[in-house]
């Protein structure tokens, strides 16, 4: 049996520390294993943040579309409303200023089966629904106005 006093560190069979690993002179480099986990991670945060900036693009083409096409919209009803023939279905496009936007415009009378007053009143109206695309059709807005039939001025 060993004496209490003379007992020390190295006859102990448990250690809290592990032992270092050594290597040899001039290999100080990084594992195959630390490298792929490396590249893993850096797979991560790449493809998180390509996800976002493709997230962002395409949002500025949805609020650069729904910005414009309000205007375009206005722009053109206001050019179809202050015009004294009566408007009929057409389409086009807003020319070099606006590529790859389109309108497409259609009429219908306005029918009311309600009273006779409102049938009258229905008869000197004409449902304009005004369309304007973008993209292949990809975006659309719609707006509808009511406007008298004959507008002579």
């Amino acid at each position: 049996m060993i004496p209490i006093s003379a007992w020390n560190k190295s006859h102990c069979s448990f250690s809290p520390r592990l032992a270092p690993r050594h290597r040899p002179p001039g290999n100080d480099g990084f594992t195959l294993l630390e490298v792929m986990i490396a590249i893993s991670l850096l797979a991560i945060a790449l493809t998180t943040l390509f996800g976002s900036q493709s997230q962002s693009v395409s949002l500025g083409g949805t609020v650069k579309f729904n910005t414009q096409a309000p205007l375009l919209a206005q722009m053109k009803l206001a050019e179809f409303s202050t015009n004294a023939e009566n408007p009929s279905s057409d389409s086009g496009d807003f020319g070099d200023d606006f590529p790859g936007y389109q309108w497409k415009m259609e009429t219908e009378d306005v029918k009311l089966e309600t009273s006779e007053i409102l049938s009258k009143l229905a008869d000197t109206l004409q449902l304009l629904t005004l369309t304007v695309s973008w993209g292949d059709n990809h975006y659309v807005y719609q707006i509808q106005s009511y406007l008298p039939k004959n507008r002579a001025f």
